[in-house]
């Protein structure tokens, strides 16, 4: 059974957490997301709506 959750990262964050959530739910290097996130964001447009939807729908890390 997996037992991984997505949320916004209490210690790696920028802005929300978001980039850091994602990047420690698909188990990879947060830069790596967060160059995504602008190179979508500059591409698409709705790449900063998606993150504001993103940090508002995702639930919060609980820091230990």
């Amino acid at each position: 059974m997996n037992n991984k959750k997505l949320m916004k990262s209490a210690t790696d964050r920028k802005i929300a957490g978001v980039c850091g959530g994602i990047a420690k739910y698909f188990e990879v290097d947060s830069t790596l997301v967060r160059v995504g996130w602008i190179i979508f964001a500059c591409a698409a447009g709705s790449g900063i709506i998606a993150y504001v939807l993103a940090a508002i729908v995702m639930p919060n890390e609980i820091e230990i």
